[in-house]
């Protein structure tokens, strides 16, 4: 608890506000204030509460954050109350985005909402991108073509679901399959429907409950030289009707069965 010591020092001296009137208005004594101030004791959770909801910072930050390294105005706040680090630009004014490496795709999941994970990721800056809160994600696997294995898929931040648009590709990190990159097909009740690029792949629903973060794409990062006729047109459509092949051939296995159940 010695950052929320440090930080509820700072909010004070920021407010200008004196020991006495911070502890009058959390209805508890002047002494009982300036022991957490000191960090000799902690404050319950119900002196918590009252403390994020009269500096209007969550909890989360309250606790976990050092808040005089960050601008509050420049923190984006979630409606799960979770924290996503400040917006930050380079000393050009382009957006600095996060850079999550192949190797560490798996320590997202446990990392996403911790600050001292984000700020040790490596950062690039692009100029042409607009305001908002980007990172980049590695794309693995085939299934959303021209984005071959190895590249970086740049998302910006999406702060709602009611943002989402159906057509739309999103990066979405899922308790169940980590990063993945797809296309949004439809919201159905509590879930969404995504699907791949690759019409060998089938679309699913996803809860959304199981969503921790979606970041809609905003462009992408080769790491390699394509192979030619990689990305024609010609290479997604034999993909196309091989999708189409393998589905016809499992509705013939199905009526087989069926016939064979008669």
């Amino acid at each position: 608890m010695s950052l929320l010591a440090d930080n509820i020092r700072y909010l004070r001296n920021r407010l200008d506000y004196s020991q006495q009137k911070v502890a009058d208005d959390l209805m508890i004594t002047r002494g009982r204030y300036a022991k957490y101030e000191d960090g000799a004791s902690e404050p319950p959770i119900d002196i918590l509460v009252r403390m994020s909801r009269y500096y209007n910072v969550s909890i989360d930050l309250l606790v976990t954050v050092d808040l005089r390294k960050y601008s509050l105005n420049e923190i984006l706040k979630l409606p799960d109350n979770r924290i996503l680090l400040p917006v930050k630009v380079d000393r050009h004014g382009a957006n600095v985005i996060e850079l999550v490496p192949h190797r560490a795709t798996m320590g997202y999941l446990q990392g996403y909402a911790d600050p001292e994970y984000i700020e040790s990721l490596q950062t690039i800056s692009i100029p042409f991108l607009g305001p908002g809160k980007y990172r980049a994600f590695p794309a693995e696997g085939d299934s959303m073509p021209p984005h071959p294995d190895g590249s970086y898929i740049i998302g910006r931040y999406v702060e709602s679901i009611d943002d989402l648009k159906a057509g739309k590709t999103y990066v979405f990190i899922t308790r169940n399959e980590g990063i993945t990159y797809k296309r949004l097909q439809a919201r159905v009740g509590d879930e969404l429907e995504l699907s791949p690029d690759n019409a060998l792949y089938h679309s699913y629903r996803v809860h959304l409950a199981d969503i921790y973060e979606i970041w809609e794409f905003a462009c992408s990062i080769a790491t390699r030289e394509f192979a030619k006729g990689e990305v024609q047109g010609d290479n997604i459509a034999i993909m196309r009707m091989l999708g189409e092949l393998k589905e016809e051939i499992n509705n013939l296995k199905e009526g087989n069965k069926s016939q064979g159940m008669e």
